[in-house]
């Protein structure tokens, strides 16, 4: 990591001044290294070379020896991987600083360079679907190298339908740089660049909105007001950037023949419209079970008649603000992970002690957590803005989740390693539920343990509940911008009424608030990405409950699923465990889980 560190911001804990930074020369040396500007000219020329010497040929290649077809697979892996090894570096580095204009420069030069170099590989899957079936089949029972690939050659056939001329892709793809990918980095760089003006400190989005926890009402609601007016400052540029990528999604969908605006990502989660129609269906009529409920029981906890927006997240009343230091926040995950199985503890502990993390917060750095898998020869990198709040403890048991996943899935190489986002959550989700029961267990008086289901619960429906919200903001969005542009207003007025039906009646939302959905990044970055938070919360609830009743072997098969990435269906996945994702009331047995931990905090309260 370059340095470009400062001071953490908005923190007043000596002990979060020294955390880790990650450590990124297991992918390069450095941004100006041989090896990165050497990998950067082999990827062209590798790319021009496959291109020659298998464009408009693989028919025959596959007629003369299915091995040769699997040889060239291979060869495309593995150029794809040192693709993908550039692309991460640039990207973690950009993640870690997008204000440096340096920095910047280099991310967008190594993003136009590998869209040139791929755009000389976009041939091969067009070409590989236009296989005939029955030949390809044939071919892969005969020869077992071919065989190999199975998985990523049957899920590869499922864009078939959507796939476009080779010419009319090579376009696409190309104008991706000054289209989609140029107004992603307009929303990252814009983001960065915002200061909000808090207890005489100047603040970067993290800090900014840690406010919002925090226990003083009179604080929360300064930095909710600021936040507002920042953002409101800014609702031309963010109106702009959303209506513009609405509008490329609309153009691509149309002529790839997507009916619906989810489908193309349903498709990209390999995952039927109907499996997510049933979760939004069933996340919707809970609303009133759920966070209708829990939110009339926290004002009442608070002392409020009606809550404000910069209440939601407040901390209980009477309960002194604990900060875990980063050394409290390693054990306390890694325990959790360790009783589950040292395995997944172990594998956990090497971001911790090779520098796989980078943990504080900076000027210029991205706003919130992500693990990113890299390549499978190398290894995943976690990125937090780590302020020691409880939540961010779940948030290292989160990302690490996701960690020791993609570390588990690596071993499928770099074209089925990848698992779709559905299923990526279960082990960040996991990961996050062994942690919390491990915390529950420890809980002394009851006070603790009302406090601990009363965080769990408020975590559950920002991930369910909000992001099920997210995902009817986003396509209401994207349906109404068919019928042209929409204004600030007309998005306000939509992120309110969503968020008037998700939360209910408890809350009061001022004006100021219509702007708040211009600073979520999953709007920008991978639309509709959000129900996949929701999917995963709700599978590994029913999941847990099969681990519970487990005698033995749930282990076993847990890491099954993980090593699985990307070559097997989520419905293959889960029939070891007894559970289907088709069945409607899979998402309600998912959803009970929640529902019982509010009925467990409705019983403390009457008893306190």
């Amino acid at each position: 990591m370059p340095n470009h560190a400062v001071a953490n911001e908005g923190s007043t804990e000596s002990s979060l001044a020294d955390l880790p930074e990650w450590n990124l020369t297991d992918l390069y040396p450095g941004m100006e290294s041989d090896e990165y500007i050497q990998d950067l000219d082999q990827s062209q020329m590798e790319s021009e070379k496959f291109e020659r010497d298998h464009a408009n040929k693989l028919a025959q290649i596959l007629k003369k020896n299915p091995r040769d077809l699997a040889l060239a697979i291979a060869e495309y892996e593995s150029i794809e991987e040192r693709m993908g090894r550039i692309m991460s570096y640039a990207g973690l580095i950009y993640a870690g600083d997008s204000s440096d204009p340096t920095i910047a420069k280099f991310f967008g030069d190594a993003q136009e360079k590998i869209t040139t170099a791929s755009s000389h590989l976009l041939f091969f899957t067009l070409e590989l679907n236009r296989l005939d079936d029955g030949v390809l089949d044939a071919a892969m029972k005969e020869d077992a190298s071919l065989a190999y690939y199975r998985p990523w050659l049957m899920d590869l056939r499922m864009d078939k339908p959507h796939q476009l001329d080779d010419r009319i892709e090579q376009l696409f793809h190309e104008k991706s740089v000054t289209g989609r990918s140029a107004w992603n980095r307009l929303f990252d760089e814009t983001m960065a660049a915002l200061e909000f003006n808090i207890d005489g400190k100047q603040l970067s989005v993290e800090p900014a909105f840690n406010y919002l926890q925090d226990t003083d009402r009179t604080k929360r609601e300064i930095a909710a007001r600021e936040i507002s007016k920042v953002l409101g400052e800014n609702q031309r540029t963010f109106s702009l950037i959303t209506n513009t990528l609405a509008k490329d999604k609309e153009i691509s969908d149309r002529w790839r023949g997507f009916e619906d605006v989810s489908d193309s990502r349903h498709l990209a989660n390999r995952v039927e419209r109907e499996v997510v129609d049933a979760l939004v269906d069933a996340v919707q009529q809970a609303f009133p079970s759920l966070s209708h409920r829990y939110y009339r029981m926290k004002a009442g906890w608070l002392g409020l008649d009606v809550m404000e927006h910069w209440d939601r997240n407040a901390p209980l009343p009477k309960v002194e603000e604990r900060v875990f230091e980063w050394s409290e926040a390693r054990s306390t995950v890694l325990e959790a992970y360790s009783g589950f199985a040292p395995e997944m503890a172990e594998i956990a502990e090497r971001f911790f002690d090779k520098n796989w993390i980078d943990a504080p917060v900076r000027k210029g750095k991205s706003p919130g957590a992500f693990a990113h898998p890299t390549i499978p020869s190398v290894h995943p990198y976690v990125m937090l803005n780590y302020l020691g709040k409880p939540r961010d403890v779940m948030t290292l048991a989160h990302e690490l989740g996701h960690g020791v996943h993609q570390v588990l899935a690596g071993r499928q190489g770099a074209l089925m390693a990848q698992t779709p986002l559905t299923l990526a959550e279960t082990a960040s989700v996991f990961g996050e539920m062994l942690t919390f029961r491990s915390l529950l267990s420890k809980c002394s008086t009851v006070e603790e343990r009302k406090i601990m289901l009363a965080q769990k619960v408020e975590d559950m429906l920002n991930t369910v509940v909000r992001q099920i919200a997210f995902y009817l903001f986003e396509r209401k969005v994207h349906k109404e911008r068919r019928n042209g542009e929409l204004t600030s207003e007309m998005l306000g007025d939509i992120w309110l009424s969503v968020q008037q039906e998700s939360l209910g009646p408890a809350f009061r939302f001022d004006e100021g608030y219509r702007h708040y959905w211009s600073y979520i990044p999953h709007f920008i970055h991978s639309p509709f990405y959000v129900y996949a938070y929701a999917f995963g919360d709700c599978l590994v609830n029913s999941l847990y409950a099969v681990y519970e009743n487990a005698e033995s072997g749930f282990q076993n098969k847990y890491f099954e699923l993980l090593k699985a990435g990307g070559t097997k269906h989520h419905s293959e996945l889960l029939e070891p465990f007894g559970l289907d994702a088709g069945d409607p009331d899979f998402w309600k047995e998912g959803l009970s889980m929640i529902s019982g931990l509010i009925d467990e905090l409705e019983a403390l309260d009457v008893a306190g």
